[in-house]
């Protein structure tokens, strides 16, 4: 409990420290500082994370993303995920929820990124954003990022996957990447408490484009799902 309690000082002091540089690196032309910027605050959270409470992160399967721009679909057991991935991948683009609004200064850092921000409640009018973010992302050349359930999942859980990552799929005609995830037996969810080991992060076999919705959704889910209970059965190291 006191490296949990150490670790959420230092959480809340980063990221403080992070958003107020990130702001200043907004107002600079161009998407690249802010990107890097984002990149640091990711592996900055991470190096906290395992020097303060012991959580260590092992990255499985790069060798498996595509060279082209894909749509990476992960498994989402904690706010750990995020900082993995923004500091594994450069130039990420991503989909993201609208309770990051509730975050000072995080508003304009969205914006500049070019994260597509959605409501959790989805409608026409997440549909509509979601067309207006892939306008965008057709002509650049950046990895999107989606939760496919829209929620955090405890260990053993599952959400309903929505049908956001089909429209992503299909309407950048990108291979998907599939990820799984064994991260939230160290750090479930939102938790105040944080449990020392080896965690697991790992990118499957992209799934490349042309598939139809539904073949699409069950495969991706499947395979998710699959390897994250295999994971969280093999437990932390």
């Amino acid at each position: 409990m006191i490296r949990s309690a150490a670790y959420f000082v230092a959480y809340w002091l980063i990221t403080v420290i992070f958003a107020l540089v990130c702001s200043l690196l907004a107002l600079i032309p161009g998407r690249k500082p802010l990107a890097y910027g984002i990149q640091m605050y990711g592996s900055a959270q991470r190096v906290a994370l395992y020097f303060i409470a012991g959580v260590s992160v092992e990255v499985r399967g790069r060798d498996r993303l595509p060279r082209q721009p894909a749509v990476i679909a992960a498994k989402h057991q904690s706010w750990g995920d995020g900082f993995v991935m923004i500091s594994e991948l450069a130039n990420l683009s991503f989909v993201a929820g609208d309770h990051l609004y509730r975050f000072p200064l995080v508003g304009r850092i969205l914006k500049k990124l070019g994260a597509i921000v959605l409501s959790n409640g989805g409608g026409d009018g997440a549909r509509a954003r979601m067309n207006e973010g892939l306008d965008v992302l057709r002509g650049e050349g950046r990895d999107v990022l989606i939760y496919p359930e829209g929620h955090l999942a405890a260990p053993g859980e599952k959400h309903a996957y929505r049908k956001g990552v089909w429209h992503l799929y299909a309407d950048l005609n990108r291979p998907c990447v599939p990820v799984a995830t064994n991260l939230g037996l160290a750090w479930d969810q939102q938790s105040f408490r944080k449990t020392p080991g080896r965690a697991v992060v790992e990118f499957l076999d992209p799934i490349e484009p042309g598939l139809e919705k539904d073949a699409f959704m069950e495969r991706l889910e499947a395979v998710i799902e699959a390897r994250t209970d295999a994971l969280v059965k093999e437990g932390l190291k």
